[in-house]
């Protein structure tokens, strides 16, 4: 019985390499496609991110060249002669350059909020950056619309952006100025506990509220 046993094991392991073979020899150009393909998207993935890195390198050596020139004028021209590769090296060139303005002068301040705003609402840029623009042009003087500058303000002071509380003493400020004492002095008041707040900011509240005749605890 063995001998038949075992040449019955034979032809059927001899079956399955013929089958085998057959599957290898129809199919086998696209397993081999297959690798060809892993290995290439992997190497054109490292080629990517490779030249991702070369440019950024080049673009931060070359803003780094522009805001070590001597002053500010030479600073902004050096500025506008840096080449951005991407929406995002553009969207922090043009916040450099609003900021570059916002230094320069009087002149200048109409031109730097708009360029501002502008990178306020650009998608690729991230959100401290935008936030920060927005700031910004809040401590520039505003856009000149008390209800957009109100919309920034709430924006800057919602709970667990970055400038919230210099947002919300910008909010205090704002509400004075349309002689609404008792929201300036619940916020400021806000500030003088707030932990976020950095010890100047909450001195400074102090003082604001002393100086409009009240003390920094409720009544």
């Amino acid at each position: 019985m063995s001998n038949p046993e075992s040449f019955i094991d034979e032809v059927t392991e001899e079956v399955r390499r013929d089958r085998l073979y057959g599957v290898m020899r129809r199919w086998g150009w696209l397993a081999i496609l297959v690798v060809i393909l892993l290995v290439g998207g992997a190497a054109f993935a490292e080629w990517r991110r490779s030249q991702s890195e070369a440019r950024a390198r080049t673009f931060g050596a070359a803003v780094l060249d522009a805001l070590d020139a001597e002053d500010l004028a030479a600073r902004r021209a050096a500025l506008e002669g840096v080449a951005p590769s991407d929406e995002g090296q553009a969207a922090i060139l043009s916040f450099l350059q609003a900021t570059a303005a916002l230094n320069a002068g009087e002149g200048d301040l109409d031109a730097a909020r708009s360029q501002l705003l502008d990178v306020a609402v650009m998608p690729d840029l991230p959100a401290a950056y935008r936030d920060l623009a927005r700031l910004k042009v809040m401590l520039a003087g505003g856009t000149g619309d008390t209800a957009r500058d109100a919309e920034l303000l709430e924006t800057l002071a919602a709970p667990g952006a970055p400038y919230r509380p210099m947002a919300v003493e910008l909010q205090a400020l704002m509400a004075l100025e349309a002689g609404d004492e008792a929201t300036a002095l619940t916020l400021l008041r806000a500030l003088t506990e707030d932990a976020e707040a950095t010890e100047s900011l909450r001195r400074r509240a102090t003082q604001l509220i002393v100086a409009l005749g009240a003390t920094p605890e409720p009544a």
